[in-house]
């Protein structure tokens, strides 16, 4: 393939790359933002250090991530080798990073995991004092469920415990499929004579803990940043490939061109030189006139 046109293939690939590129960096970006300060799930609660680290971790690299595509987009552009070259360094300290951010993901998965079951027996046992009991309530009335392993939990629950209670007369109303609460309270009971004033109303509560949606729902989000890094790392790796390409034909194209200067320069100078010697009336010796031949070197007037 002709240089050009092969520079302009690269060039389309190039710009393909980085459009996708700069997509998934806003997409880690996101997902950083939203494991810091969402205050929607449990994750917003979690003190796990390794957790912080890991959101910090995605945050800076999609930050990063978006200004590289900037950069390998004007590179390309205006053909710069040395803003290439600059470009081809940030992509593989990129690729170090993700690695780096994806193992640590898979070595604290785990430990994470515990974290978050941790969080959930504390909210279980201090449920009606603190401002996670309304996320609980979402993980209990959307995953149909009660309680972390088991509707039992729930009798570890302070304020149960007060109550004196030895079965399950009293539950948070999230934890029924239908439920009416009460005014005041965010406690329901099947009893009759456990409802208005005191609890809500509520009918046919789960059986089943959270553990296992819990469970599912860290996995599926892990699984997600996994598949995104993935993607960014395959990405990355093409566009190094595609940028030392162009590097390579930039080099090609800047190197022809000098030699064509190189060139005209020469067949300038040659033309000025021939332009000089029939200036000076300099005789070609290579040609002869006719009349010249047959003229007699003794007697050059006859």
């Amino acid at each position: 393939m002709k240089l050009e046109p092969k520079i302009q293939l690269l060039k389309f690939c190039s710009a393909l790359f980085n459009s996708i590129f700069l997509v998934l960096g806003l997409s880690i970006c996101g997902c950083g933002i939203w494991i810091l300060f969402n205050h929607e799930s449990f994750l917003s609660i979690l003190s796990s250090v390794e957790l912080n680290t890991l959101a910090l971790g995605l945050l800076v690299i999609g930050g990063v991530v978006m200004t590289v595509s900037v950069v390998g987009c004007v590179a390309v552009d205006r053909e710069h080798r040395f803003l290439l070259l600059t470009y081809l360094g940030f992509l593989i300290v990129l690729i170090l990073s993700q690695l780096f951010v994806l193992l640590l993901l898979l070595i604290t998965r785990t430990k994470i995991e515990q974290t978050l079951d941790d969080v959930v027996d504390h909210t279980i046992l201090h449920y009606g004092q603190n401002s996670a009991d309304r996320l609980m309530d979402n993980v209990q009335h959307y995953g149909a469920c009660c309680g972390r392993t088991a509707p039992t939990d729930w009798l570890e629950n302070s304020y149960i415990q007060s109550l004196n209670l030895t079965g399950l007369d009293v539950l948070p109303c999230s934890c029924f499929s239908w439920n009416q609460p009460s005014w005041n309270s965010s406690w329901c009971s099947e009893l009759l004579n456990f409802t208005e004033p005191l609890y809500g109303r509520g009918n046919h509560s789960y059986d089943e803990g959270c553990k296992q949606k819990l469970s599912d729902w860290l996995h599926e989000n892990g699984l997600t940043v996994i598949a995104m890094d993935l993607s960014l790392i395959l990405i990355q790796i093409g566009q190094f490939v595609v940028a030392f390409c162009l590097y390579q034909a930039f080099g090609r194209k800047a190197s022809l061109k000098r030699t064509n200067h190189m060139t005209k320069i020469g067949h300038t100078h040659l033309d000025n030189t021939l332009e000089e010697d029939l200036d000076s009336g300099n005789q070609n010796y290579a040609y002869i006139h006719p009349d010249d031949a047959c003229k007699d070197p003794v007697h050059p007037s006859q």
